[in-house]
């Protein structure tokens, strides 16, 4: 029962031969929501930027148009870890930094900034949270989209560890690379979390949502028995969290 992914999609989800994208992506929703809200003139940043993978293996068109801000706002800067964020084409400029210091940019220079499965990475909440903070404008965002730390996929990782973390990912998305997957700590991963470190600086609004199923090693069956399970699970327990943060103007 094997078959391409978007023909697998496709069988569940008949709208994805329209476009690309079916009804509960969850990638379309936190990029329409961004899109909702920068501007032409925007500073924008995209924290663990890394390659720019989220755009470069999206099937969709209308996805990678979506996911690619480089040209609809003043300026997209981008920042990892990783220095093979200098060579993502979907940047205007990069930056690799230190995540136990300061990011390398002044107080107050962006009007948005997004995250994209880069939250479940974090070891120090406290530094990340500040030093986010500390470069959004007053009134601007920030947005994030991370694993659930209690939905089925985060208690996997936690369970399997992250020794054997990418043999399991690449069994499991046999079209994934090795260089995208990093070690997870879950620190940041619950609406609890987010309020606890952004909270009195910013609104949050954090929800989740379990879109179609992500590991299912292209096996039809095994995508209906987990779309079956995102169908009936709880909200406290979805798979995804979508966070966005406006940050507090000034008095």
């Amino acid at each position: 029962m094997a078959g391409t992914a978007q023909s697998i999609k496709e069988h569940f989800y008949p709208e994805a031969a329209v476009g690309g994208f079916s009804r509960v992506d969850g990638s379309i929703e936190f990029y329409t929501r961004i899109a909702a809200l920068i501007r032409p003139t925007d500073r924008v940043l995209d924290y663990g930027a890394g390659r720019g993978a989220q755009i470069s293996t999206s099937s969709s068109g209308y996805a990678r148009w979506l996911k690619t801000l480089k040209g609809r706002v003043a300026h997209v800067e981008g920042c990892d870890v990783d220095p093979v964020v200098l060579e993502n084409p979907y940047l205007d400029h990069a930056e690799i930094f230190d995540p136990a210091k300061p990011l390398p940019y002044p107080d107050a220079s962006f009007d948005l900034i997004y995250s994209n499965w880069v939250f479940e990475h974090v070891a120090d909440p406290e530094q990340v949270s500040r030093e986010l903070l500390r470069v959004t404008k007053p009134g601007g965002y920030i947005c994030a989209v991370t694993p659930n730390k209690w939905g089925y996929i985060s208690l996997a990782a936690r369970l399997a560890g992250n020794s054997r973390h990418v043999p399991m990912l690449t069994r499991i998305q046999p079209d994934r690379f090795d260089v995208d997957v990093f070690p997870t700590c879950y620190r940041l991963n619950t609406p609890g979390a987010i309020r606890k470190y952004f909270g009195k600086s910013t609104k949050v609004i954090v929800y989740g949502m379990s879109s179609e199923p992500s590991y299912y090693f292209n096996n039809k069956l095994v995508y209906r028995i987990f779309n079956l399970i995102h169908k009936i699970t709880p909200a406290r327990f979805h798979t995804a969290l979508f966070i966005f943060l406006r940050k507090n103007t000034e008095d």
